[in-house]
């Protein structure tokens, strides 16, 4: 076997054996066994990260052995093993020379090579190798471990950060929810400070006060399953049915005459032939041959057949959820208590989102756009984010439709809700933009608005599939306008 490859396979042998007592240490953790215990979804997220991190950290350690601080003594090695007894003497001081300042085998290399008498003794190129051989596995292992170690203790401040912010988290959603768990566990990396915390209380408590906002985002959430699906709503299935055939056998008409067999049907001349002994014959002969005259009767009759169609399955069918677009109006004109609806209503569909696993999408639009993937990774930091962003600028809203219908037009937001938060004082969308939308809504695409004002520009609402108006006053209601 060549030596690299030795010592490749001796590196392989010790790093899984590493890896596993690494995650055997990690699992026994009272911290990580409580949370995981508190709820299954947690434990699941975990377990999946710790089963990546296995992956990834044995690739690393595995590249340990050709690190530039090990590559140059193991290639020396690799020559000084192959050279003839007599010219690996000669060089011999060379070596320990080579070794100098580079390796800690330096030291017994220089006793070995001291030694005159040893020197000369034909076993002396075999000893000196197998122990330098011996100290490199030593070293790599041990370089592997430190390696291991440093990410072990990344991972473990990863994973005692994630069950804080989960802890934190309780106080502001359903992080106990095992259907939100392991989605909120994948973006409960960042670290949430007092503030934090309470920029989302003080959202969750007003979602919760103003019920209106969550009768709509609760609507939203269920939109998916109340479309007609016309690829859907068909099936092809084979009934049984009494289907009216035409017969020979059923005397309903007489539609003429032909030769056969039939008495029941014959002809009054055909009776004469047995009126006379004589010509008896010659009607029994055309009866066995089918050549008696017979009235030819014609009628319907009924069947059982099983008839093949395509059966109604239902009006509303079940269709996969998309992600959700919510584009939030972020002019001058919303600030105030308009904001407050359109941050917490955004926080509501995020909470459905987590719970359905889809996706929610945020776009700012004033006189630019500003967008928030919250439910990716690291979508804790873009919630903290969108929440404090203040609304200022006008109101232009052409832009806004144009990239979320291109991002309707992509695989990854098919079949998606888009969600637009309001005012809607602006100018009404042109006739290619219409187009457009029509075009998505045939593909199970669905548009919806809600406006949060008065005087919105009624035209702009006939383009969107439901429409709600929830007006910031005291009095604020839910109506549903169509």
């Amino acid at each position: 076997m060549p030596v690299s490859e030795s010592i490749n396979l001796a590196m392989m042998m010790a790093e899984s054996g590493m890896v596993d007592s690494a995650i055997h240490e990690l699992l026994m953790r009272p911290q990580l066994i409580m949370a995981a215990e508190a709820n299954p979804g947690i434990k699941m997220a975990m377990k999946n990260q710790i089963i990546k991190w296995r992956g990834q950290v044995q690739q690393r350690i595995t590249k340990v052995s050709i690190e530039d601080r090990f590559k140059q003594e193991i290639t020396l090695y690799e020559q000084a093993i192959k050279w003839d007894e007599e010219y690996f003497i000669g060089q011999a001081d060379g070596i320990v020379k080579q070794l100098e300042g580079h390796s800690t085998f330096y030291f017994k290399a220089k006793s070995l090579v001291t030694k005159e008498h040893a020197k000369h003794n034909p076993m002396f190129q075999t000893y000196f190798c197998s122990q330098w051989h011996q100290h490199l596995i030593d070293t790599l292992k041990q370089a592997q471990l430190e390696e291991l170690e440093q990410h072990k203790e990344q991972l473990l401040s990863d994973l005692y950060q994630r069950i804080e912010t989960m802890q934190q988290m309780e106080q502001v959603t359903d992080a106990g929810d095992e259907t939100k768990a392991g989605r909120l566990w994948d973006m409960a990396k960042a670290k949430l400070t007092r503030t934090d915390v309470e920029s989302m209380k003080s959202v969750a408590r007003f979602l919760k006060r103003n019920d209106g906002l969550k009768e709509i985002a609760e609507k939203l959430g269920r939109m998916a399953n109340e479309v007609d699906d016309p690829n859907k709503e068909r099936v092809r299935s084979e009934d049984l049915r009494l289907v009216e055939e035409c017969s020979d056998n059923v005397s309903d008409d007489i539609v003429g005459v032909h030769e056969s067999d039939d008495l029941s049907k014959l002809l009054p001349n055909e009776t004469m032939f047995l009126a006379y002994p004589e010509l008896e014959v010659v009607f029994y002969k055309h009866l066995v041959d089918k050549r008696l005259m017979n009235y030819r009767v014609q009628g319907t009759q009924r069947k059982l057949r099983k008839v093949k169609a395509y059966k109604r399955q239902s009006k509303q069918v079940e269709q996969d959820k998309g992600p959700f677009i919510v584009c939030i109006d972020a002019s001058g004109s919303m600030s105030g208590f308009p904001e407050q609806c359109a941050k917490a209503l955004a926080y509501g569909l995020t909470q459905i989102a987590l719970a359905e696993d889809r996706d929610c999408f945020v776009i700012m639009f004033s006189t630019q756009q500003i967008t928030y993937e919250l439910t990716k990774q690291d979508g804790l930091t873009e919630v903290l984010n969108f929440l404090s962003y203040s609304f200022h600028g006008g109101t232009d809203l052409s832009p806004v439709l144009d990239q979320s219908i291109d991002l309707m037009c992509g695989e990854k937001y098919k079949n998606a809700d888009l969600v637009v938060l309001s005012d809607f004082i602006a100018p009404s969308q042109p006739e290619e933009m219409l187009r457009r939308i029509d075009k998505l809504k045939a593909s199970r695409n669905r548009f919806h608005a809600v406006t949060l004002s008065k005087y919105g520009n009624p035209a702009l609402m006939d383009i969107f599939d439901h429409c709600w108006s929830y007006h910031p006053s005291k009095f604020s209601r839910l109506m549903k306008w169509r």
